[in-house]
């Protein structure tokens, strides 16, 4: 794991070595797994390395049979939607006046709590501020379960469905329909096994399965995986859909092809890590003459990665922003 994020330094001089937490949405953080016996995320990476430590890991979309007896602690994301929708999910699994506090770095936006707090009716404290980081304290009041928060919207004359905090949501971005486009022409017309890595809402799966092939599509965020389950039930099409981090639970199922749009985003911080692991082990899960298609920003070190991975690679596309490659095994 990394050093000790900002937000953890901030808990730890306020909860001190004795700190026992049950982190919402937390980061990656030894410090803070090691002070805490549950959490709730939707990251498949993250609670798998909480599973490891032997403690529980929820995600957000199944019950919470054990209420916690430590301090919950939600960890304020960068977009402000998702956090509102994480307030409303913890008021509507926990008891009304059960003790919240919140943490986040001010530049994530951690500052508008109190603002926000207000206006859902519920009370805000400051407990602390320190390394450009805030705590503050509330209560859960009694709230519905936040299920307005999913967007549906049509785009490349497909139904999406899209969840705050998940890739693009509530459009499609330059990147993705450049991919599109390079698809069009580089698949063959017959049905292939395509596996759509970093499925996001669904738009590649869908577009893929509307034209015949036999998708699963993956991702390491449980909100991206009920998205693209929502994206192809409304679009009456079929696809096998499952939380993993890269290939962790595939368990060696191969395809014909690979397709990504793969993220190099964690909050605010640039990672190669995902697609590092998608790119060295793609040949792995590819079926012989298969081929890895993944677009990405044209300043993103890839071709470098793909050179070493496959030793050849070309461009199927690029528009200045953005280029479309394409690897074969």
């Amino acid at each position: 794991m990394s050093a000790q994020l900002p937000a953890c330094q901030l808990l730890e001089r306020y909860y001190g070595q004795a700190a026992q937490l049950w982190p919402v949405a937390p980061p990656e953080d030894a410090w803070l797994l090691n002070h805490s016996a549950a959490m709730v995320s939707d990251s498949v990476a993250l609670r798998q390395q909480w599973q490891a430590s032997d403690r529980l890991a929820l995600t957000p979309f199944e019950p919470v049979n054990e209420l916690p007896t430590d301090q919950v602690v939600l960890f304020w994301p960068k977009t402000h939607q998702l956090g509102m929708w994480w307030l409303a999910w913890l008021c509507h699994v926990l008891p009304a006046n059960t003790p919240i506090d919140i943490v986040g770095e001010h530049q994530g936006g951690v500052k508008r709590v109190p603002k926000v707090l207000s206006g859902l009716g519920m009370v805000c404290d400051k407990l602390d501020n320190a390394r450009r980081c805030s705590l503050f304290a509330t209560r859960t009041v009694v709230m519905e379960a936040p299920d307005s928060a999913w967007e549906t919207f049509d785009a490349l004359d497909i139904r999406l469905v899209s969840h705050p905090g998940v890739f693009g949501h509530g459009k499609v971005d330059e990147g993705t329909q450049l991919l599109l486009q390079a698809l069009e022409t580089a698949l063959p017309k017959k049905p292939l096994k395509v596996l759509d890595m970093g499925c996001g809402d669904g738009i590649i799966s869908a577009w893929l399965a509307k034209r015949g092939h036999a998708v699963t599509a993956v991702d390491v965020s449980a909100f991206a995986a009920e998205a693209c389950r929502r994206t192809l039930l409304a679009n009456e099409l079929e696809g096998t859909v499952l939380e993993s981090d890269v290939y962790s639970a595939l368990e060696g199922e191969q395809f014909d092809v690979i397709v990504s749009n793969p993220p190099f985003h964690q909050e605010r911080d640039v990672s190669y890590g995902p697609s590092t692991r998608l790119i060295n082990q793609a040949s792995e899960h590819l079926n012989p003459k298969g081929q890895l298609i993944l677009v990405a920003n044209v300043f993103l070190p890839y071709p470098e990665k793909l050179q070493r991975a496959f030793g050849e690679f070309n461009s199927l596309a690029d528009n200045r922003r953005f280029r479309v490659f394409r690897a074969l095994k």
